[in-house]
């Protein structure tokens, strides 16, 4: 018996990965995060199979199920939103399976972060505007940040920034993020990304915490900072350059060969 815990994707069913999906399709037990993974997506258990949604579910209630599954040597498919390994809230249920001795494999799945930037067909990387992405949120109900995690700290790199759970704590995030990005660094709210009433709106750190209380966004949205938003200028990256070489294209000796013919 094995626990799998398996990303669902950021909302489109149909972003689930094909492993993830035939998981499902054949274990008997479904445990899924249902507030944010879509009921079509479980609707492919099988036939008879338990399906329960744990957002009612406290972590110890969630242990019991599992447990009850592996004294009937029945497979559980835990589903969580986006890939477990971001924000799934997994690492403590792994070390609950750990001291009970039930196996566990966990099943990557597409982040929110992925599922925005490819609806608003952006690259998140620009050669000489933005090489590096954070992933991270701010402290608020949940659990406080690392002391070296603040905004104050990672505004530092210019990065390109995916702020989670944090649409309550717009007013720290522009503080925190202003000196380094500028009032009109581009923002993009991204509410839902890849549900069917998803929504994205395209605003500056200035101007941001006025157009999400005009839009009545409370829950469910990502924060995405950067330049590689806006309207830049950017070079082309070596990768397809035709005077670049590589361990798979070798100009140098492309063009000696050339010549030689």
């Amino acid at each position: 018996m094995t626990v799998y815990f398996i990303g669902a994707g950021p909302g489109a069913p149909d972003l689930i990965t094909v492993r993830g999906l035939k998981l499902i399709e054949r274990c008997p037990v479904c445990l899924y995060a249902g507030s944010l993974v879509p009921e079509e997506i479980v609707k492919a258990a099988p036939e008879g199979a338990l399906v329960r949604d744990t957002a009612p579910m406290h972590l110890d209630e969630i242990i019991a199920e599992m447990k009850t599954a592996h004294e009937a040597g029945q497979d559980v498919a835990r589903v969580h939103s986006g890939d477990p390994a971001i924000y799934g809230a997994v690492a403590e249920q792994m070390r609950r399976l750990d001291a009970l001795g039930i196996d566990y494999e966990v099943v990557p799945g597409v982040p929110a972060f992925a599922g925005a930037a490819a609806r608003l067909a952006t690259e998140l990387t620009l050669p000489e505007i933005a090489q590096t992405v954070i992933i991270t949120r701010t402290g608020m109900k949940a659990s406080s940040m690392p002391e070296f995690e603040q905004l104050e700290i990672l505004g530092q790199s210019r990065a390109t920034l995916a702020i989670h759970l944090s649409i309550r704590n717009l007013d720290y995030v522009r503080r925190a993020l202003e000196p380094f990005y500028g009032a009109d660094c581009p923002v993009v709210i991204a509410y839902r990304a890849t549900w069917p009433d998803e929504l994205y709106i395209r605003t500056t750190l200035e101007g941001m915490k006025e157009e999400v209380r005009a839009h009545k966004i409370t829950r469910t949205a990502l924060i995405l900072v950067g330049k590689v938003f806006g309207e830049v200028s950017f070079r082309d990256s070596d990768l397809y350059n035709a005077d670049y070489s590589h361990v798979l294209r070798n100009v140098g000796k492309k063009k000696a060969k050339a010549k030689a013919v």
